[in-house]
């Protein structure tokens, strides 16, 4: 018999393919996992020992073999950038190596323990983790846009629907938009690891655990709130994958709008915005450019996070209930989205927190005909109802146009002719002031300085509780 250690094989006489090898060895992408496979072969080994199936001497030989592995590994991976061992996946590595450590004791730490609800434990570990640095990056950049619409809220500019000039409100206003969509962001992620935070180890292959542990005290000793209720479930069920992709292709699409945006703005046809040199690149052939390519790329990047959740939705629409290999592509996957979301946010938070606005050029972007709600506004203050104001700035609009001039310049006894109620000369220039246009939106969530502070408010505070409550649960 081959003293060659590996996790399965002994029915086998002759070795896989070099092709399949190809196609079915992970290590290369499971390597990442290797702290928490680790973190849980030691809690693993501990009720082993709890339970009478593993002596105390085995069992301090695995975990003190198990921290030596760990140092190892951390060492080559550091030096080396990866992993060069043989086997298929960090599985195996850490078992062959922990024999080289922990002796025949080794042998003993698979006990009733499945790759199936080991690596999915593993997993759940890490993605538990990694949410942490995925909201802080979203917590940098609410922090980023909240100082800026502080520190910008009395710069105007035109509102656009449809990518057309609408209505004038406030830059801190349109900010704010985005800061109330990635606040969002942040308690849908946290509402994920709640349901994210229950064990799989324990499970077995499929029906369990023959042995009597105790999975609740397994689950606890690895920071998890709760355990699996049911081993078939555990070992095949990817929900928290697919719930973390769709919420990073939501997250992507919200960074994706806000950089079409910045785009935009940045344009010479626009041009109220400067993206700093760290954020933008040249022309290889022309030197006047400066090209947001950071932004152009967070664009694409929410293709790639929209591509990758339909994927993997399409890997298990067809799968037979628990553990089939297929799943093994999930780490592939979910580690490719996320350290891409992770890297556009990262740049977002850098490209706003250093880019400069001119609040001239946004200023002077505005136009009289931005206007016209406000003068139907007018006329409904006066008594006249709605519709019928719509229809007569529409008649105003289209006399200006006659007289190829705009709104403001449009003669006093023009706007008599059309309709009495539009009051005296004095009343009519009133309304083409741009302060008075943004200061009549006072309702909660409108673009008056007063509406916009108090968003800005609450989300300060939103953001003190938050804080507080991370620093309260370490």
């Amino acid at each position: 018999m081959s003293d060659r250690y590996q996790l399965w094989g002994g029915c086998f006489e002759e070795e896989p393919s070099a092709v399949l090898r190809r196609l079915n060895d992970s290590l290369p992408i499971d390597s990442r996992l290797y702290r928490e496979d680790i973190r849980g072969s030691k809690a693993w080994a501990t009720e082993l020992h709890l339970i009478g199936h593993l002596s105390t001497q085995d069992n301090e030989a695995i975990q003190r073999g198990l921290d030596e592995v760990e140092k190892q590994i951390e060492r080559e991976i550091s030096s080396k950038g990866r992993l060069y061992d043989s086997e298929e996946d960090i599985h195996s590595v850490v078992e062959r190596r922990l024999k080289e450590h922990a002796g025949e004791a080794a042998l003993r730490l698979h006990t009733a323990r499945s790759r199936n609800d080991q690596s999915a434990t593993e997993t759940k570990l890490w993605m538990l983790t990694s949410f942490e640095r995925v909201k802080n990056q979203i917590i940098r950049l609410i922090s980023v846009m909240l100082k800026r619409a502080e520190q910008e809220i009395d710069i105007i500019f035109p509102g656009y629907t449809h990518l057309q000039r609408a209505q004038p409100i406030r830059w801190s206003h349109y900010l704010m938009s985005y800061v109330w969509a990635f606040r969002d962001d942040v308690i849908r992620l946290e509402e994920q690891g709640n349901r994210l935070s229950s064990c799989p180890l324990g499970s077995g292959a499929i029906a369990g655990c023959a042995l009597p542990i105790d999975r609740r005290r397994l689950a606890n000793s690895l920071g998890f709130q709760n355990v699996t209720p049911n081993s078939m479930l555990a070992v095949g069920s990817r929900d928290h994958i697919v719930e973390f992709l769709n919420w990073a292709s939501l997250c992507g699409t919200h960074l994706s709008r806000l950089a079409e945006d910045l785009i935009i703005y940045s344009s010479q046809e626009f041009g109220f915005i400067q993206h700093s040199d760290q954020f933008s690149t040249g022309s290889s052939l022309m030197p006047q450019k400066r090209n947001p390519d950071g932004l152009e790329l967070i664009r694409g990047a929410a293709g790639h996070l929209h591509g990758d959740t339909f994927a993997f939705n399409c890997i298990l629409k067809g799968l037979p209930s628990t553990y089939n290999k297929d799943l093994q592509s999930d780490k592939e996957i979910l580690f490719r989205s996320y350290d891409r979301l992770l890297d556009c946010l990262k740049v977002v938070v850098g490209t706003v927190a250093t880019m400069k606005i001119d609040a001239d050029k946004a200023r002077g972007l505005l136009s009289a005909g931005m206007l016209a709600t406000d003068l139907a506004h007018a006329l409904v203050r006066r008594g006249v109802p709605f519709r019928r104001a719509h229809h007569i700035v529409g008649a105003v609009l289209r006399r200006a146009a006659e007289l190829r001039c705009d709104l403001q310049q449009l003669p006093h006894h023009e706007y008599l002719a059309i309709c009495s109620e539009f009051g005296t000369e004095e009343e009519l220039r009133k309304i083409f002031s741009w302060e008075s246009s943004v200061e009549q939106y006072t309702s909660e969530g409108g673009t008056s300085r007063n509406s916009v502070l108090r968003q800005i408010r609450e989300l300060k505070q939103w953001l003190q509780n938050y804080n507080a409550s991370i620093c309260d649960n370490k």
